[in-house]
């Protein structure tokens, strides 16, 4: 059976977009396919589009007895595929569904994701009157080099414990934007003149609900002020944390990079024990009001 395409799946099946929380999952290469499709079932996504140049193969996908698992082809290797696939589905999906948009060997951890669902999560942060969360991408990347030439080590990954800043955003008049900060930090921050000035942010929207007339900017950015500010006026909120070895394998397998980097660790590398609490200790997570 030959794979369908995102658009044939959106205009043939949008029914299956009526219920979310959705994840969509750009798959650039096979790196952690199979463990990054677990973990986002485990979080409790209703609905996981996998969205790949070319179908996967089965032995990269996980056991998924109810079907929530849906691959489909669309250029996730492109510069701005994320904008296009994500723009594509808010405007099929029905207004105020959650979406979660990430990359194969990303991993979304938010406050008590060990024993909290996803759906539980969202709907606290709706009853706060917040229409999307914030997210940091924090870096993992495997101990040794010469061991992991491609950067990334499941079992023995690394993060950076501290480095992490945030700067004012401003608007184009030069005012700062209320409640909006530039995050910066990981290897975007240590390795940075191997990383395009607009590609050195941390922050991304990757949690938001969808409605008529939203768009995704190249940015990581929506086209709505509000959807881009870290906390409501009156208290802290949620926020949630991507841990990503995205950048790692970049930085790896990039030719003008890969010459000088003999290493990512250094003083302030830490192991990566998987789990939501290891964050909120190291500051990475905001539990804000929810308990």
């Amino acid at each position: 059976m030959t794979a369908r395409t995102l658009a044939e799946f959106l205009r043939t099946s949008a029914s299956r977009l009526a219920k979310g929380p959705i994840a969509i999952l750009l798959i650039e290469d096979e790196t952690a396919v199979a463990r990054t499709l677990t973990h986002h079932l485990n979080a409790g996504f209703r609905l996981v589009l996998a969205l790949s140049p070319a179908p996967l193969p089965v032995h990269l996908l996980p056991e998924d007895r109810h079907g929530r698992i849906v691959n489909l082809i669309h250029d996730s290797r492109h510069a701005q595929a994320h904008v296009s696939a994500v723009n594509a589905v808010i405007g099929a999906a029905p207004a105020d569904t959650w979406l979660y948009y990430g990359y194969n060997a990303e991993f979304l951890f938010y406050p008590f994701s060990e024993n909290r669902s996803v759906n539980e999560m969202l709907t606290f942060h709706a009853e706060e009157r917040r229409r999307a969360m914030l997210t940091y991408v924090i870096d993992l990347y495997a101990p040794d080099l010469k061991r992991f030439p491609d950067a990334v080590s499941l079992d023995e990954a690394m993060f950076d414990r501290t480095g992490y800043y945030a700067l004012g955003r401003r608007d184009r008049d030069g005012q700062y934007r209320e409640r909006q900060l530039d995050f910066h930090g990981g290897l975007r921050w240590r390795f940075e003149e191997h990383i395009p000035m607009d590609k050195r942010r941390i922050d991304r929207i990757a949690l938001f609900r969808t409605r008529r007339g939203l768009k995704l900017l190249p940015d990581h950015r929506f086209n709505d002020e509000e959807y881009n500010t870290y906390s409501c006026p009156w208290h802290h909120n949620l926020t949630a944390a991507i841990a990503s070895f995205r950048v790692a394998k970049a930085l790896a397998r990039n030719p003008g990079s890969r010459a000088h980097i003999q290493s990512f660790s250094w003083r302030n590398s830490h192991p990566f024990r998987w789990n939501s609490q290891q964050l909120m200790d190291f500051g990475l997570l905001e539990p804000g009001q929810w308990f």
